[in-house]
Order: structure tokens, then C-alpha cells, then sequence
């Protein structure tokens, strides 16, 4: 399984997307969520895709890496659509049976809200693989630095984000170890009903979630005979470059315009 195709995974480059600053980075991702849940026409998703194709064309993402990273959402969006497109309330555009069918409307609305998914998560992608866990731990504790004032730990949730981050490429990497520990012992997780692949597939499961534990533990006894004590991580103090700020002034539009329009 390539690193690419996870969120969370840091993928070394030299590209322009690597270069830009994590904290710039961070606040597209925030602009792009409030551009795609603000716009309630097809037309408004236009833009927000583009700049996400682009800045996936800039940081060395193929198609095939995004639709890999989209494989694992793919039930759930076809689940909503699904969700969405059929009704049982004799309002059916196209009658199956009865009162139930397939509306028009609420398949056009599954759609539209299944796009702006997979838009974010692409968005998502080239987020997190130009940038390391740290770095966006240290975005996050530098932009959150004013809710220190308050009394928010803005240094445990910052560490917390690194943690979760890098969990994510480890639970991959243990899925497929165990995945391919029971296919060596002779499961066949393509044979049979749904009913018995899902039996399967919890031979798998079961492990992966005692493994994550196992980590999890350990990882908190190292930090505890680190003396880790909180207040974990330290804010980012270098100044923006030009590239930085003009990314940065094209974001605060981009959120300006959608809480105009």
C-alpha cells in the first residue's frame, strides 16, 4: 500500500505545496470545509474542486492516489447517496413498488452533499501528505495560541493531533500485516455471501484493535518516562514568505466570499 493514498501519511518532496507553510496549509483546509458546506448550488462547488485538483497537480498527486485515498469512504458515500435517492412516501419520481422509488431531487441532493466529501478529502490529502505530523501539530499550537488566554491546553491538543495523525499510516500498515497473516493461514475474504465475508473480515478486526491498544500503550509509557507532563508542543515563530502570504490573503477571500454569497 503506498503512503499516498492514506491521510496522514507525510510523503517527502520538494514540490511548492511542500514549501508552503503548515499554518497557511492548515487554514486552506479550514477555508476549503466552509466554502464547500456554505455553497448551496452545484455552481459553488466549482471552484473549491479546482483549486483542490490544482494544488493536487502541484503537490505530485495522481488521480489514481486520490481515488485510492476516496476507496476507503466509498461505501459510506454510496451509502448517503443511496439514502438520499430512495423514498417511501409516494413522492417517487420513479416507482419501484408501491409508494417506494427513486426521487430525482434526493438523488441530486445525495450527490451534491457526496461531492463536497470528496472534495474535502481530497482537499485532506494534499494537506497531509506535504506535511509532517509535527508541523501541523506546530500550526495548530500556533494558531490556537490566543485560546491559551482562555485556558484551553492548546499544547495537548496540538500533541493529541500529531498522535492521531501518525496513528493513521500505523493502523494501515497493521490492517494489511494481519490481513495478509490470515490469507497465509487460508482465508479467503473474496469467497461467499456477505454474511460470511464480514465473519472474515473480523478475524482481522479483532486483532487490529488489540494491536492499536498494544501501541497505544506503549506509546503513553514512553511519554510518561519521557516525563511528559503536558504543554507539549511549541508554537511556530518563523515568518510567512511572500508565497505564504499570498496564499494566505487568496484563503481569507475565499472565506470572506463565502460568508457574503
Amino acid at each position: 500500500m503506498r503512503a499516498s493514498t492514506l491521510l496522514g501519511s507525510y510523503i517527502p518532496g520538494q514540490t511548492p505545496v511542500h514549501s508552503l507553510d503548515a499554518r497557511v496549509k492548515l487554514l486552506a483546509l479550514v477555508a476549503l470545509g466552509i466554502v464547500l458546506f456554505a455553497s448551496e448550488a452545484p455552481y459553488g462547488l466549482v471552484m473549491p474542486a479546482i483549486a483542490v485538483i490544482g494544488g493536487a497537480f502541484l503537490a505530485g498527486l495522481s488521480a489514481c492516489d486520490i481515488l485510492r485515498a476516496l476507496r476507503p469512504s466509498a461505501l459510506l458515500l454510496a451509502f448517503g447517496l443511496l439514502a438520499c435517492a430512495f423514498v417511501a412516501d409516494g413522492t417517487a419520481d420513479i416507482v419501484l413498488v408501491g409508494q417506494f422509488g427513486i426521487s430525482c431531487q434526493g438523488a441530486a441532493r445525495g450527490l451534491f452533499a457526496a461531492v463536497r466529501i470528496v472534495v474535502l478529502i481530497a482537499g485532506s490529502l494534499v494537506m497531509t501528505n506535504t506535511t509532517t505530523p509535527s508541523e501541523v501539530a506546530d500550526a495548530l499550537s500556533s494558531l490556537m495560541a490566543p485560546f491559551g488566554i482562555l485556558g484551553l491546553p492548546v499544547g495537548d491538543l496540538a500533541m493529541l493531533t500529531s498522535v492521531a495523525l501518525r496513528f493513521v499510516p500505523l493502523a494501515a500498515e497493521e490492517l494489511v500485516r494481519i490481513r495478509d497473516a490470515q490469507r497465509a493461514r487460508g482465508v479467503d475474504f473474496a469467497e461467499g455471501n456477505p454474511v460470511v465475508r464480514v465473519r472474515r473480515w473480523l478475524s482481522v478486526l479483532t486483532p487490529l484493535v488489540v494491536a492499536l491498544f498494544r501501541r497505544a500503550e506503549d506509546l503513553a509509557d514512553a511519554m510518561r518516562e519521557r516525563g511528559y507532563r503536558g504543554h507539549g508542543r511549541t508554537r511556530l515563530t518563523r515568518s510567512l514568505r511572500l508565497t505564504d502570504i499570498v496564499v494566505l490573503v487568496i484563503v481569507l477571500a475565499a472565506i470572506l466570499a463565502a460568508c457574503i454569497a
